[in-house]
């Protein structure tokens, strides 16, 4: 058994191996190399604690496992981040468990570079303006995952708490970029790319905030209920996403599908661009979204990538199991 402990891992996977994994785990999903499986999410009915697991397979990448985990909302109190993950890979020749990886930071490594291949895919060339929408932990992984992707000249930013947002301008003062903390409206109005990452149960971005042209990743609804733009907007842009059976459940699309505005067929796997299978963005004017909802194969994929680092550089604990 090889362990990746969760303290090795900050310098370890770089963001942009992470994209390479999550891009690759992408297009095998829409050639139908690779497969997520039911996703088991419960209350456990102890300490407020919600729990569960995302598994799957990558058939071309052979990689077999699941991430397992939860919310815990006491856990800052013991001086622990609420949420907690640990991923196991499995030898899918024997079936025999093969690694235990730390899942927290890989956690928000692989959401961010979701959001960035749907950036390098669907968004305009010309984008200068990044717009963010929540200042969360997630927000500065986002936010340095997205400015690899274009050559941003700005950073504006709204949250529902604006006193979080000098996370935001720290960030962007780290990558040399200035940052404007705006309304909802003058955001839609500047930004080209719209990164929306909060943990909202109510529309925050509105039809009449977001221009044509616009690229919008929303990373922030995965569990039925959550929502964080109105879906109208769904309704007019081209919906783009990492699985369609999430999406429609789970994910940002859910209420798009529930009004009527769109089905499940009028939404395509970021795969299916990624792999050349599909169109991504088709004219100046039209606005992509791409519905993040975070699926297994996404961690199984940067965890592999992490332990194949960690036994290269001698930091992978092996141990008889």
């Amino acid at each position: 058994m090889i362990i990746v402990p969760e303290r090795e891992i900050a310098g370890l996977i770089s963001a942009e191996e992470c994209f390479e994994a999550v891009e690759a785990v992408f297009a095998a999903m829409a050639r139908g190399e690779a497969w997520n499986f039911p996703v088991v999410r419960e209350a456990i009915g102890h300490a407020d604690a919600l729990y569960g697991f995302k598994s799957g397979f990558d058939r071309a990448g052979l990689v077999l496992g699941l991430k397992s985990g939860g919310y815990w909302p006491g856990n800052m109190a013991r001086g622990l981040t609420n949420h907690q993950s640990t991923v196991v890979l499995f030898d899918p020749d024997t079936g025999q468990a093969r690694a235990l990886v730390g899942g927290n930071l890989l956690t928000a490594l692989r959401t961010a570079a979701a959001s960035a291949v749907s950036i390098r895919h669907l968004a305009r060339k010309d984008a200068r303006v990044l717009g963010m929408v929540g200042a969360g932990h997630q927000s500065a992984f986002q936010l340095r995952a997205a400015v690899r992707e274009r050559d941003f000249e700005k950073v504006v930013g709204w949250n529902y708490h604006p006193e979080m947002l000098p996370r935001l301008a720290e960030t962007a003062a780290e990558l040399g970029l200035p940052f404007e903390a705006v309304s909802l409206e003058e955001l839609g109005a500047k930004a080209d790319v719209i990164v929306t990452i909060t943990s909202s149960f109510e529309p925050q971005l509105l039809d009449a905030h977001v221009r044509p042209g616009t690229h919008l990743a929303c990373m922030g609804t995965d569990t039925k209920g959550k929502q964080e733009v109105d879906p109208t907007i769904l309704g007019r842009a081209r919906v783009f996403t990492d699985e369609v059976a999430q999406s429609v459940s789970i994910g940002e699309a859910q209420h798009a599908v529930a009004a009527g505005l769109i089905g499940g067929g009028d939404i395509t796997q970021i795969g299916a661009v990624i792999a050349g299978l599909a169109p991504g963005r088709q004219s100046a004017d039209e606005i992509t979204l791409f519905d993040g909802t975070g699926v297994g194969l996404q961690d199984l994929a940067v965890a592999a990538r992490a332990v194949e680092i960690a036994r290269a550089r001698g930091v992978a604990v092996e141990i008889d199991f």
